[in-house]
């Protein structure tokens, strides 16, 4: 099995913190930008992309702040995904900084769905 690598990306957003925390925290508001159909049932979460479907367990969540997944598939349990609420305490510039590993030869595609992702997001959200 391939060692996966850690990297974090930071998108600038023009939303609320609180209205944000509802579109990375809750299976409805996933459903909206990060995959076709989210489901949860507890701390179990299902993601739906084009009838593939992932589990993950919600790891932590901080109310307004962050929210952390652990892929079920993820044999390893140091891997994770996390979306993190980032407000510039001088500017209060609202950014979203996600953490995530894959394997390097990987990263760079990675990196790209989530920059799909973001720009979904800010559809969503009309920040675009």
């Amino acid at each position: 099995m391939e060692e996966k690598v850690k990297y974090e990306l930071e998108f600038p957003i023009h939303a609320s913190p609180s209205l944000l925390y509802q579109y990375i925290s809750t299976p409805s508001g996933l459903s909206e930008w990060f995959a076709d159909n989210v489901n949860s049932r507890g701390e179990l979460f299902k993601f739906i992309w084009d009838g593939s479907e992932e589990q993950a367990k919600l790891v932590t969540k901080k109310s307004g702040e962050r929210i952390k997944f652990k892929w079920l598939a993820d044999e390893v349990e140091s891997y994770f995904f996390e979306i993190k609420i980032q407000v510039d305490e001088i500017t209060k510039d609202v950014s979203i900084m996600i953490t995530d590993f894959a394997e390097e030869d990987e990263v760079e595609e990675s990196k790209m769905l989530w920059e799909n992702q973001i720009s979904d997001l800010k559809q969503v959200l009309g920040s675009a």
